[in-house]
Formats: structure tokens, sequence, C-alpha cells
């Protein structure tokens, strides 16, 4: 399951009900973003949720693919977000405290360090094969966004 999957909207219950509607919980799931972008939605919020809900659509939905938002840019969006907050130093539950802040989305600490595991091995394996091709440039690259990532 991606990481994507287990975003969730920190307040679920508030924004149901500003709503009048039940919404799923994770913030990527294609109803939530019909629910909450189409139509009134974004009218029905009280104005501290609508800014944090704007945000989120001007900085991960906003996207010219005639699919949008489900082309799958979002979530790539989204998770070079999160890379970049680990970049700035920023441990796992730093990472959701900032996320929820920006944006009023959640996540399990431990989620956001197994993705931060999986790309720290993905980077790993993408070092070796720039090495195996000779491709010293793209290894030095690599390696370099990896020691950003491990710290």
């Amino acid at each position: 399951m991606a990481l994507t999957d287990k975003i969730y909207l920190k307040n679920h219950r508030h924004i149901c009900s500003q709503l009048e509607t039940r919404v799923p919980k994770s913030a990527f799931s294609g109803a939530t973003l019909d629910l909450l972008f189409g139509g009134e939605g974004l009218s029905k919020l009280d104005d501290a949720t609508r800014e944090r809900a704007l945000d989120f659509a001007e900085d991960f939905l906003d996207c010219d693919c005639d699919s949008n938002p489900y082309c799958g840019h979002p979530e790539r969006k989204f998770l070079a977000y999160l890379l970049d907050l680990r970049a700035q130093g920023l441990g796992p539950e730093a990472i959701v405290d900032v996320m929820g802040e920006d944006y009023l989305v959640s996540a399990y600490p431990g989620d956001v360090l197994s993705f931060l595991d999986d790309a720290v091995r993905t980077l790993d394996a993408a070092a070796e094969l720039a090495a195996v091709e000779g491709d010293e440039e793209m290894e030095a690259a690599i390696e370099s966004r990896r020691r950003a990532l491990v710290g």
C-alpha cells in the first residue's frame, strides 16, 4: 500500500459535519477529492479549513492532465513534499506535525518512517545501477540525495 493511501484528513469529523455528508478519511481518495473540490464543497467549509484545503489543491492538485486529479501527479507531488521535509532535517513525527499544520492531513509516524526507509533503499539501488553503468555524475547526485535523506 502506498503512503498516500495512508494520508488522512486531520479533522475528518469536523469536515464531514461542515459538508453535511460522509467523506472518506483518506485525503487522496477520489471521493474525498470530489466532495471537497467539486461542486459546493469548499464553500461549505469554515475559513481556516477552506484555506488549508485550497493550499492543498494549489500545491498538489494543480496539473494540466485531462484526468487530473486522478493522474497520479498529486500523489507524486505530495511524496516529493515529504522527501523535502526530511531533507530539511525533520524526523517522521515532525513531518507529520508539519503536514498537519500545512494541509490538515495526518499519517502515522511509523508509516512515514517506512516510506523514508524505502526511499533510501531505492536510492541505494539507483546509485549501484549508476555505478555499474559508469555514470559517476549520476551516482554522485543520487548519493547526495541519499545523504540528505539519511541526515
